[in-house]
């Protein structure tokens, strides 16, 4: 039996992550459509509508593992390629850090700024990152892309944990 070709695998990993941006383009559209039909609904319940948002959002997020977890599987054979993966997702867990010292700045947080709200939203996700940086950091086979996926985990974790202790300091402080 003849094997697939290394670049029919990823033009196929490629189409899994354009048919998950289409369908997270369509999810997020038809959200959208409810808010401008229903405005006054979102108004009166605006709690239930943000709760909603924020698991569309951890949906979404979700739905983007999987074509990730089909690229693990098509690059773990390949050390550039994996390493360049690890690379990629060291950069992104350093955006979690960042992202919290952006939103502990009271300018970002308690305003409307765009900013604030990628910040948030990028907190918001960390537990499916990690969970993805979990998973990639087991499927990897090579010391480097180990070692760099092991520090992508304790960048994320480590907010993670800080994120965990921030909100347990504030709540002792209020109450």
């Amino acid at each position: 039996m003849k094997a697939i070709p290394w670049h029919a695998q990823l033009g196929f990993v490629a189409a899994a992550y354009a048919v998950v941006g289409l369908v997270s383009a369509l999810l997020l559209y038809q959200r959208h459509v409810l808010y401008v039909n229903h405005a006054a609904d979102a108004a009166a319940a605006g709690g239930m509508y943000a709760a909603g948002d924020l698991l569309l959002e951890l949906f979404i997020g979700g739905l983007f593992l999987i074509p990730t977890f089909l690229l693990m599987l098509v690059i773990r054979q390949s050390e550039p390629a994996f390493t360049r993966y690890a690379q990629i997702l060291l950069a992104l867990s350093l955006t979690a850090p960042v992202c919290l010292g952006l939103f502990l700045i009271p300018a970002f947080s308690q305003s409307d700024s765009l900013l604030g709200w990628v910040a948030m939203d990028r907190l918001y996700l960390s537990p499916v990152i990690f969970f993805g940086l979990v998973v990639s950091r087991s499927l990897a086979r090579f010391g480097r892309t180990k070692r760099l996926i092991s520090y992508a985990l304790l960048a994320e974790g480590g907010t993670l944990i800080l994120i965990v202790v921030l909100f347990l300091w504030g709540a002792k402080g209020r109450g």
